[in-house]
């Protein structure tokens, strides 16, 4: 059921490099609230599709919550084989509109006062941007921006970190690596600059192996987990909108069919077991349910109960729906986006958790 997405209105675009665009949405004033957001997160769109109807994708806002008056944007970049960014970069102008839900995401600094570490690779400017002129704004730490990029002409914002250097030389240090001239970065060099700001909160965006290569050198720096951050994204299978296209319908219910068996000893299996205490902490208020069905999603659960629990995918390909775990344990029916670390700090997506233990305790904090 389509229960939280919102037809927004695109009141500007702007081309930004030749592969990127940004879109600023229109906010309601009556839906304000709902679009309330932290700097570091992400929209999820639904993308028209003649073969699944919607294609829904997650991009990045680059707009800072202290700005939101004049509408919220993402920055959307071209991919090779990407339909959903170049149907965005070549269909979307001002006037048009698109169903959005609100926004999500964990890739957020917990305090703005805090010295930052933005490691970047081509797009994934876009969160640290947000993060940056946040931070600049309202924090008073240092902020540290790494910027990779093939060359000169792909550097995304160019003009607006130079000015955001210019306006805070005491602060905001803007390091530009470009491949044209340097070559691609290497897992030592980076080591060797990240090791300059070894007391940083670190965050991380880019593609796979920008990522991979940064947060192995954050690794082997000894960095804290809990100083490491990392923003994943991957196109969703399923359809967070609600009106899911015929094919999609048939495919799902094929699926439900080839699996009619293991979802049977999975319902005994939860139905032989009294219902789990859930608490869970979420924008500062405590919620105790002692109803929690084995058989039941915890979203779903939260949902039933009237919480406004955060979610985007709902298929566990996404992070919308983390919470951290304090006590008790869940299991998880799909993951598509936590590692092993992320699993070994507590980290469960709530779209997907289902109690093992009769009492649980989570955060969303």
């Amino acid at each position: 059921m389509d229960t939280a997405s919102f037809e927004l209105t695109v009141s500007e675009v702007v081309e930004e490099t030749a592969d990127a665009h940004s879109i600023t949405f229109t906010v309601p004033e009556d839906h304000a609230e709902l679009f309330d957001f932290k700097p570091g997160q992400f929209l999820t769109v639904a993308v028209p599709s003649d073969q699944t109807g919607v294609a829904a994708r997650c991009y990045s806002l680059s707009s800072s919550p202290l700005t939101r008056a004049g509408g919220l944007t993402i920055t959307v970049k071209r991919t090779a084989e990407g339909y959903a960014s170049n149907w965005i970069c070549d269909h979307l102008r001002q006037g048009d509109t698109m169903r959005v839900l609100p926004p999500s995401g964990i890739f957020t600094p917990a305090s703005l006062d805090a010295d930052l570490l933005l490691l970047a690779g081509g797009s994934g400017i876009t969160p640290i941007l947000s993060i940056t002129r946040t931070a600049l704004a309202q924090g008073s730490g240092r902020v540290v921006v790494f910027y990779a990029n093939r060359d000169e002409r792909s550097v995304i914002f160019s003009a607006v970190l130079t000015r955001l250097a210019t306006e805070h030389p005491d602060r905001l240090q803007v390091v530009h690596w470009l491949e044209s001239v340097q070559g691609l970065p290497t897992g030592e060099q980076m080591k060797a600059f990240v090791a300059r700001y070894p007391a940083h909160d670190a965050f991380v965006c880019g593609p796979a192996p920008f990522m991979k290569m940064t947060t192995t050198a954050l690794k082997e720096l000894a960095v804290p987990r809990e100083r490491r951050h990392q923003e994943k994204f991957v196109s969703l299978g399923g359809n967070p909108f609600g009106d899911l296209h015929d094919v999609e319908v048939a495919e799902s219910e094929i699926a439900a069919a080839e699996s009619d068996e293991q979802d049977a000893a999975a319902d005994a299996a939860a139905a032989a077991r009294a219902p789990v205490r859930l608490e869970v902490e979420l924008d500062g208020e405590q919620h105790c349910f002692d109803d929690w069905d084995p058989g039941t999603k915890m979203l779903d659960h939260l949902e039933a109960k009237g919480v406004r629990a955060p979610f985007s995918c709902r298929e566990g390909e996404c992070s919308a729906c983390a919470v951290r775990l304090l006590e008790g344990e869940v299991t998880l029916l799909h993951n598509d986006v936590l590692d092993a670390e992320d699993l070994a700090e507590g980290i469960r997506l709530a779209c997907q958790a289902v109690p093992v233990t009769d009492s649980v305790k989570v955060t969303y904090s």
